[in-house]
């Protein structure tokens, strides 16, 4: 197994695990000033003088390209419209990050307009990428054991989705707060489901060892 393919694992699942911890320690500590139940991340970023949540962001995009990259280079069954999305999810999430929000109480600019519609990209692609995985997944011998773990979050993010819609608009912005975290769990969820598998493939000595011998489809089909 080349080094490339060992290497995307472990790239996407450091950029999940840097950006979770970040958004949650730079959140917890800044006291009462953060109200998470109505305040979205984006307008927290914006209020985040050291930047670490446009960070984290910016990490979480970039880890997703090399985990789908990892993907690929894996053969799982992302070609296609799933790979796609992913690709849509990895820029959209960057450009937010790059490209900020107005503050609470000023009126939307240009540039929130921007950054609005990749939020809104990055929010429905990643649930989308999920469900249109889980039926080559579960047809695939090496990720069948991970594919209703990924319809499950899949599901999750698609109520997500319909939640925050709702409080978004006729909801008048209620909890909007709590309903998108939620629905960043989700989608983070997701991706970690997808970035620890490949890593398990890439990583364990016996998978690897079977990996450079006709037998290895039989291997991961006795797995699953």
């Amino acid at each position: 197994m080349t080094a490339a393919k060992r290497l995307y694992p472990l790239v996407a699942c450091a950029s999940i695990l840097f950006s979770v911890v970040a958004v949650v320690v730079v959140q917890w500590g800044a006291g009462p000033s953060v109200d998470p139940m109505n305040m979205t991340v984006s307008e927290f970023a914006v209020s985040d003088r050291g930047g670490v949540t446009e960070t984290a962001m910016a990490v979480l995009g970039v880890g997703s390209l090399a985990l789908l990259a990892g993907l690929r280079s894996a053969g799982a069954p992302v070609r296609g419209m799933p790979g796609w999305l992913l690709m849509v999810w990895s820029g959209a999430l960057i450009v937010a990050a790059i490209v900020p929000t107005t503050p609470i109480g000023q009126d939307l600019d240009v540039v929130a307009e921007i950054h609005g519609v990749a939020s809104a990209a990055a929010f429905v692609s990643l649930p989308a990428a999920g469900a249109l995985l889980v039926p080559r997944l579960t047809a695939h011998a090496a990720w069948k054991p991970v594919a209703r773990a990924v319809e499950w979050v899949a599901l999750a993010g698609g109520f997500g989705l319909l939640a925050i819609t709702y409080v978004a608009l006729p909801g008048g912005g209620v909890m909007i707060g709590l309903v998108e975290r939620l629905l960043l769990a989700a989608e983070v969820s997701l991706l970690a489901v997808l970035a620890g598998w490949l890593a398990w493939l890439a990583w364990s000595p016996s998978v690897a060892k079977a990996a450079d011998f006709p037998a290895y489809h039989r291997f991961i089909a006795s797995r699953s």
